[in-house]
């Protein structure tokens, strides 16, 4: 990004738990930054709106729904494939340098903390090995996430207290780069962390937690009723169980349990609202180590936002 984009241009944050409403804050804030001559975009941050067809238990908004405004990074990746922050990163930057080019602010919305965390401070990636991957792979598969979550428990507890124990994927790639020499997995937020883009502003969407099961609750029954099952039969076709990314997002593995016979609807939505509750905890307390953030409710209105 060249220094007079970064000097007449603003790089947005609106970030926030699950259901809180980021995706028409975005767009109320685009209009408005619109209708004053500012070619506003939005460039997406939430991992699994990344892929093509998961649309319903996302929340991904329609063409329609965009309201005309461009949106990038989203429906960029097949369901067989991986979404990585790595990967993810450049692609990220270089949509936010192309909107600043011509003129407009970058409006980067989404939940998932660490891609979020990878575009707006200064995060740096080690390298991958692919020996030490499989060999740690095959742990996994022998040994079960348990094992190795102690490891990495013993090696690097920071780290660890980030993770969630379950979710092997992560805790192979933090073993990773221990095992290459790091004293830490390095993709965490630093302790210090340094702006990418001078120009920033994190909004933080902030709903009550009573407010906020209550809307999570009722949205996973929506999805269900708005053909969640529909949808992923459609991707079980299209190798949803094939990838090791997508088949796992929270609502998708439970509706693929599902259509297995090895949940009842019932149970389903239950272990989805469950998950999704927990995830959204632990969104709210990622977000609450930027000490950039300004909190505010999901209806504040734009111009106010602008003003503040």
């Amino acid at each position: 990004m060249s220094e007079s984009s970064r000097s007449t241009t603003m790089l947005w944050a609106v970030v926030g738990a699950t259901g809180t409403g980021k995706s028409e804050l975005a767009l109320r804030l685009a209009e408005h930054l619109r209708a004053g001559g500012n070619p506003a975009q939005i460039v997406n941050a939430d991992a699994m709106q990344l892929y093509r067809g998961m649309d319903i238990g996302t929340a991904k908004l329609s063409v329609d729904e965009r309201r005309g405004i461009p949106h990038h990074l989203l429906d960029v990746r097949e369901v067989t494939e991986d979404a990585a922050v790595a990967w993810y990163q450049p692609l990220a930057r270089a949509a936010i340098a192309r909107i600043h080019a011509g003129g407009g602010d970058a409006i980067l919305v989404g939940g998932s903390g660490l891609y979020v965390s990878s575009v707006l401070f200064d995060f740096r990636f080690p390298p991958r090995d692919p020996e030490v991957r499989a060999r740690l792979e095959q742990e996994l598969a022998d040994l079960g996430p348990g094992a190795l979550f102690a490891r990495l428990q013993e090696r690097d507890p920071l780290t660890a207290a980030r993770i969630d124990m379950k979710n092997g994927r992560r805790v192979i790639r933090a073993l990773e780069v221990l095992e290459q020499g790091a004293q830490t997995h390095g993709a965490a937020l630093p302790a210090e962390p340094a702006l990418w883009c001078e120009r920033t502003r994190i909004l933080g969407l902030h709903v009550d937690r009573a407010d906020l099961v209550e809307r999570l609750d009722a949205r996973t029954e929506r999805m269900w009723a708005q053909g969640m099952l529909d949808e992923v039969r459609a991707l079980r076709e299209a190798g949803l169980e094939e990838g090791t990314t997508a088949s796992r997002a929270i609502g998708y593995a439970q509706a693929l349990a599902q259509l297995r016979g090895e949940r009842s609807e019932t149970e389903a939505i239950a272990e989805t609202q469950a998950l999704t509750r927990r995830y959204a905890r632990r969104q709210v307390s990622w977000f609450k180590r930027y000490p950039q953030i300004e909190w505010i409710p999901p209806m504040s209105e734009a111009a106010d936002i602008l003003a503040g």
